[in-house]
């Protein structure tokens, strides 16, 4: 067993796991924190999507003790007590998801571009959601939802973007 240490959601956090075990694997089975889907197990779905020094990882594919010492964001460390990060209320808003397993690694990739580029093109949002695979409810909406929270988080209202 090994000790492994990282902030998660900006709490330290400590697990005892094997050498083998992946980061998605402690955030779910230690950690409890069960946003960050187990999908493809192979780094092509993106529904493990975290952000690890706010960039976006997979979550699957990453062991726990490269994750030593990092900063962790996942789904779960967006909300605050004032309520939902503007992404998640622009999904929400827009009904941009329809089963939501693909949501946490979409709208985790999405806050990783807005912090990057806080006015995308359309293209630099396709971009940035393309390591995320849905099957119900297409990128459209998606994009739109990125699109919304982008304008939000920039303090701009809905009727300058008309």
């Amino acid at each position: 067993m090994t000790d492994v240490s990282m902030t998660v959601n900006g709490e330290e956090r400590t697990a005892s796991v094997p050498p083998e075990t992946t980061l998605l694997t402690v955030l779910r089975e230690n950690f409890f924190l069960t946003g960050s889907k187990l999908g493809c197990d192979v780094g092509d779905c993106g529904a493990c999507t975290v952000l690890v020094d706010g960039i976006p990882v997979n979550a699957c594919l990453m062991l726990a003790g490269q994750a030593e010492g990092r900063d962790i964001v996942t789904i779960e460390g967006l909300a605050n007590q004032d309520g939902m990060h503007p992404l998640q209320q622009a999904f929400e808003n827009l009904a941009s998801l329809q089963c939501g397993f693909c949501g946490p690694g979409v709208i985790i990739s999405a806050k990783a571009l807005l912090e990057e580029n806080p006015d995308p093109s359309v293209d630099d949002i396709r971009d940035a959601l393309s390591g995320n695979l849905c099957r119900c409810t297409g990128y459209t909406k998606m994009i739109e939802a990125v699109q919304d929270a982008a304008r939000i988080m920039r303090g701009e209202s809905a009727d300058e973007a008309a």
